[in-house]
């Protein structure tokens, strides 16, 4: 491609570049690999003969969707041998992604792991059409389905995502005041302090991908769950600090031992208790908590 033909090229994937990332990362869940989808996008973007394309966006959505859907089927293997539970990649935000409603639920640990239920087509059109309101007719092109069978596939994804998702979750400063409740009883030891805001069933699941410790698997309860991260910080023997920060769009804390950075933790907030908690200490996904990462529903 010539410099001339090369510049609306650049110019159009350029304006278009945050939201590709945004719908990669929503399918697949990391980062490192939805920036390699928004590459790869690129590549094929800039072969395409443009003068056939009547709508830039939605052209790169249905490229992005499609390697995303490849890309997807790979880490699903990948993911079988995976040491411990897997967590989705956090990313740092800005304050618009937390004030979209939407957007900060599509990208809640919560609401990512839910997505992980899925199958890839059914991801890729539940993603598509709940979160980008894309048509049937554009998702259709994208999976290679038919818009009858699009929409029955996002009819199922629909039911199955109603029936696991969150139920009474609270606002964002709830959350808040939660997860500082909770930081106080962190870096105090006070067993007690988790019990106050710790729901009886709560959930731990911490991903240290084989490289940092974590639990095997997820502990269920909330003395189980206050007994495993008092343990787990006195062990070490250093100070344990938590810094409030917005990742995924939702309140979350950087906790770091002895002024190092040790890994992140965000929330699953109904009826004012803990219900969820998402530890992230594989260093491999820490790489986004220190720098925003522009997202675009749009």
């Amino acid at each position: 491609m010539g410099d001339h033909a090369a510049e609306p090229a650049t110019a159009a994937f350029v304006a278009h570049r945050n939201l590709l990332f945004t719908v990669a990362y929503e399918m697949l869940g990391s980062a490192a690999d939805a920036e390699d989808v928004v590459q790869e996008t690129w590549l094929r973007w800039v072969d395409a003969d443009r003068e056939q394309v009547r709508d830039e966006r939605a052209y790169l959505v249905r490229i992005t969707t499609r390697q995303a859907l490849n890309r997807l089927r790979t880490m699903k293997r990948r993911r079988e041998s995976y040491v411990g539970p897997w967590l989705p990649e956090p990313l740092l935000t800005a304050p618009d992604v937390a004030e979209d409603v939407e957007l900060a639920e599509s990208m809640s640990m919560a609401m990512m792991l839910v997505l992980e239920t899925l199958g890839p087509t059914e991801r890729a059109v539940f993603v598509l059409r709940e979160v980008f309101d894309v048509g049937y007719e554009e998702i259709a092109e994208a999976v290679g389905k038919t818009p009858d069978a699009v929409r029955q596939i996002a009819h199922r994804a629909r039911k199955h995502v109603e029936a696991r998702r969150p139920r009474n979750t609270v606002s964002p400063n709830a959350a808040r005041t939660a997860l500082d409740s909770f930081r106080r009883a962190l870096v105090t030891g006070d067993v007690q302090g988790f019990l106050d805001v710790l729901a009886p069933e709560v959930v731990l699941m911490s991903d240290g991908g084989g490289i940092k410790q974590a639990a095997a698997r997820p502990i269920v309860g909330a003395d189980k769950v206050a007994r495993f991260i008092v343990g787990g910080a006195a062990k070490f023997g250093v100070a344990v600090t938590g810094e409030l920060t917005t990742l995924n769009g939702n309140p979350a804390l950087v906790l770091r031992r002895d002024g190092e950075l040790d890994g992140v933790l965000t929330v699953r907030v109904e009826d004012g208790l803990v219900t969820g908690l998402f530890f992230v200490r594989n260093p491999e996904k820490l790489t986004r908590v220190a720098t925003g990462t522009p997202l675009s529903l749009r």
